[in-house]
């Protein structure tokens, strides 16, 4: 008696089958899907590459020269170029690149531009002021240095990563 108690119909056994079944079929077909939206978002970034600034190492000085160049960036499957910018120099002997974007509003600073403070980096939209090294200077809006780039010299030229907060 007990054996009839547990015994499978035929009506059971084939939605048991069918559910089966469908579930695998369902779960081999969403399972690419799923792949193919999460994999752009998985792979690791490519903000750590290198770019090459087209400038020497031979063609620095102490004073800060501003250069323009593009990054190429990949977000998921769209691939676009932007343009950024470094003023590059040599401090004590290293190469040094500071972003151009003042760290209190996001404007852009210039080397020497202030008539009443030579030699700082200027941020005419709030009258911001950095240092040469590119610490801020007390009693000015920005509250921090400006930002810097990870720099490698390779046979002599310059190359470019992530900007890193200071």
């Amino acid at each position: 008696m007990s054996e009839k108690k547990h015994r499978v119909s035929r009506r059971q056994f084939l939605t048991y089958t069918l559910t089966g079944v469908g579930g695998f079929m369902a779960a081999g077909m969403l399972a690419p899907m799923v792949r193919m939206a999460l994999d752009p978002a998985l792979e690791a970034g490519g903000d750590s590459e290198f770019v090459s600034i087209g400038l020497s190492e031979a063609d620095l000085t102490e004073e800060p020269q501003r250069v323009d160049f593009s990054v190429e960036l990949e977000d998921g499957w769209y691939t676009s170029e932007q343009s950024r910018s470094a003023w590059v120099f040599l401090n004590e002997g290293e190469v040094m690149a500071l972003s151009p974007v003042c760290t209190h509003l996001g404007c852009t600073v210039d080397w020497n531009t202030s008539p009443e403070n030579q030699d700082q980096f200027f941020c005419p939209c709030h009258f911001g002021r950095f240092e040469r090294d590119g610490t801020n200077v007390p009693g000015t809006p920005p509250t921090r240095p400006l930002d810097v780039y990870d720099v490698e010299v390779r046979d002599g030229m310059i190359y470019l990563g992530q900007i890193n907060q200071r």
